[in-house]
């Protein structure tokens, strides 16, 4: 495997550390950027390298136009990651960069035949589960942007700030659109643990949307509810960071 040797816009690591045994590559909610992982590396061991993944419309990628079907965003994900997965990997998903992860985690595995050791989705339904609530991203941008706001996750001074809401709005519809045309397909199941997350007070997603998940692997299978919203990786980072590092170390770096 051709190790990375230049710089490359989409994939980020806060805290370079060519001595870790693994990367885990982070994937962020409907119009989130790299940055919500920034302070991930304080609160992981050493033997893990932090690698948020940058998406075209946001970030480092600001400048590009966003992705508004699944299989095209999570093929550019791909070219842009094989040059990292020259050592152990692990992957982590939350809320659309869940489904994300998922596709990408297929592509990886029927296009480059490259599975991670462990595949992490939080606040996500599972992709073969028929979705309850209606599509939002054709809505007017009024009451679009009152669907976003439901999900308890805006700062009030973003709410507040029309500048702010057109800059993100094309983003944040792109991305829905993304979730909302998602067409599920059935493929064998991952051989590799699934650790699933969930908010307690997050009202998206029901314990079964959640444990579904269980389908997709023949390894391992751990549902986790943490307390918090649908945003709960903020609120609990600690206990849900706790929780990772306890699976990648003890299940594969425990010598």
């Amino acid at each position: 495997m051709t190790t990375k040797t230049t710089f490359n816009s989409s994939v980020t690591c806060p805290k370079p550390n060519p001595q870790a045994k693994l990367r885990l590559f982070c994937l962020p909610y409907a119009g989130g950027s790299a940055m919500i992982f920034r302070t991930w590396p304080n609160s992981l061991p050493q033997t893990i390298e932090v690698c948020p993944l940058e998406i075209p419309g946001r970030g480092r990628q600001m400048n590009l136009p966003p992705y508004t079907k699944m299989q095209p965003l999570v093929r550019e994900i791909a070219q842009n990651i094989i040059p990292y997965l020259d050592k152990p990997f692990a992957i982590f998903g939350h809320s659309m960069g869940g489904l994300v992860s998922f596709e990408l985690t297929r592509l990886l595995r029927s296009d480059y035949n490259l599975t991670p050791l462990h595949l992490f989705i939080s606040a996500r339904n599972a992709p073969q589960v028929s979705p309850t609530k209606r599509p939002i991203y054709n809505l007017p941008d009024a009451e679009f942007w009152q669907e976003i706001r439901n999900f308890n996750g805006t700062p009030d001074d973003v709410i507040e700030n029309q500048d702010i809401i057109q800059l993100f709005l094309p983003i944040l519809r792109a991305d829905f659109t993304v979730l909302d045309t998602y067409s599920y397909t059935n493929e064998p199941p991952f051989d590799f643990p699934i650790s699933v997350f969930g908010g307690l007070q997050d009202p998206a997603f029901t314990d079964f949307e959640l444990k579904a998940w269980q389908e997709h692997t023949t390894a391992a299978f751990h549902l986790q509810m943490l307390d918090g919203n649908h945003f709960f990786l903020r609120s609990h980072e600690k206990l849900l960071l706790k929780s990772i590092s306890q699976k990648l170390e003890f299940n594969y770096f425990s010598y």
